[in-house]
């Protein structure tokens, strides 16, 4: 029997329910089914209990999970390298987080290939980026503009597109009976079962536009009757990266059922069961990578209103066909930092928003069954789970075999010659 290939993963820890972890996560778990994989994850981005290192009872010796904070550091990952020798590193999320791990390339590189997966959420090409870039064998996209950009920028890296995935089989269509008993029992809807349900599901954080959500959907329910729809937002009301939701609620006037919280963190399936209340899923984020709440959303058949911006164009039309309703920015300005020098920030209008609220509120039921049936096949065409973990498969297993590792590593140069 061959050796098996042993990545080491660095991102969010791989068992938390943040985007990037669970992306993390479905491409472990996609691996490990082949036979041909063992991992070795840093598992960052959240408080632990403790650090000691952690193996799940389906895959035994072939996952280790090493709890870390932020996202390890330069000792840390120097001794994974020497002590469990992997062949590939695989790191994922945010560039500004891994400044420390570029400037290590020179210790790194010449042992094993640093793949990247890539999230950038707008122009303008961040120029800024391509040290990093050029630092890096291979990087994976996440999303067509992040590949887009990526493209211009990079100079040496070579560039593959892999968009992000959801799993069908958790996040699909419920019986209606089912979901009527769900909304009797949990939402308490049985008074009004006409009532109109608008789902968000994100952080509570600023370039979320949460709070903004709140007001805005108040002047919708001015227009509609208060009693005609109501507000579910998943999400930490108190987040220290954003607003006090709940204090915007009482402001209101909207502690009637109008805006309800819904805070605690809930398995994949207790999820299916929200989306498939919901009649629409929100997302007015000013900049997203990807957005994979509204991307389960039509894989449970609910249609999604979004700005377009970042990842969401694609999700909601194929070009032909629309899957709720996409709001193009009305203004776009350039934020930054020391950082990140430049970036656009896209801003939708609130009558426009409104308006949309309505237009959505007003179409007959079989226009919107028909938006999610579509929209539940555009997910399967294009971010099937079985896409995604194949898609891994086959960019890991043929960069192990081009490039190599250690004593068969291929296709790295640490050195150049110049002319002087």
């Amino acid at each position: 029997m061959s050796k098996k290939i042993k990545i080491l993963t660095i991102s969010d820890h791989p068992l938390s329910p943040s985007g990037v972890g669970v992306q993390t996560k479905y491409m472990i778990e996609g691996l490990l089914k082949t036979g041909r994989f063992q991992v070795v994850s840093l598992g960052g981005a959240v408080k632990h209990q403790n650090y000691q290192p952690m193996k799940t009872e389906e895959w035994g010796d072939d996952w280790t999970i090493f709890p870390v904070d932020a996202y390890g550091n330069p000792e840390i990952v120097r001794s994974v390298l020497r002590n469990e020798r992997p062949d590939i590193l695989w790191f994922m999320t945010d560039p500004r987080f891994y400044g420390w791990l570029w400037q290590m390339e020179d210790e790194i590189r010449p042992l094993v290939p640093m793949v990247y997966y890539h999230v950038w959420d707008n122009y303008p090409p961040p120029k800024f980026n391509r040290s990093a870039y050029d630092s890096t064998d291979v990087i994976v996209t996440i999303s067509k503009l992040t590949n887009e950009i990526t493209n211009i920028v990079a100079e040496k890296a070579e560039v593959i597109h892999l968009p992000h995935a959801v799993d069908t089989g958790i996040f699909t269509k419920l019986d209606e009976e089912k979901i009527r008993e769900f909304k009797a029992e949990s939402l308490s809807e049985s008074t009004n079962p006409d009532k109109m349900i608008f789902f968000w599901n994100n952080r509570n954080a600023r370039r979320k536009q949460s709070g903004t959500l709140i007001f805005w959907f108040k002047e919708f329910l001015d227009r509609i009757g208060h009693e005609n729809a109501c507000l579910i937002m998943h999400t930490d009301p108190r987040d220290q990266h954003g607003q006090n939701l709940e204090a915007i609620i009482q402001e209101l006037g909207l502690n009637n059922g109008q805006v309800r919280i819904s805070k605690n963190k809930v398995a994949p399936e207790a999820l299916a069961h929200l989306y498939n209340a919901a009649d629409c899923t929100i997302n007015i984020s000013d900049a997203e990578g990807f957005g994979l709440a509204t991307l389960e959303s039509l894989a449970c058949e609910t249609p999604i209103i979004v700005t377009m911006t970042g990842g969401l164009q694609e999700q909601i039309t194929d070009g032909e066909n629309w899957f709720g309703f996409g709001i193009e920015p009305t203004s776009r300005a350039v934020i930054g930092s020391q950082e990140i020098p430049w970036i656009y920030e896209d801003r939708i209008s609130g009558p426009e928003f409104i308006d949309t609220l309505e237009k959505f509120y007003n179409l007959p039921l079989e226009e919107r069954a028909e938006m999610g049936a579509k929209g539940r096949q555009h997910v399967e065409n294009n971010y099937s789970f079985e896409q995604y973990q194949a898609g891994w498969d086959k960019i890991l297993t043929e960069i192990h075999e081009r490039k190599g590792s250690w004593e068969t590593r291929k296709e790295y140069e640490c050195w150049r010659l110049e002319e002087l």
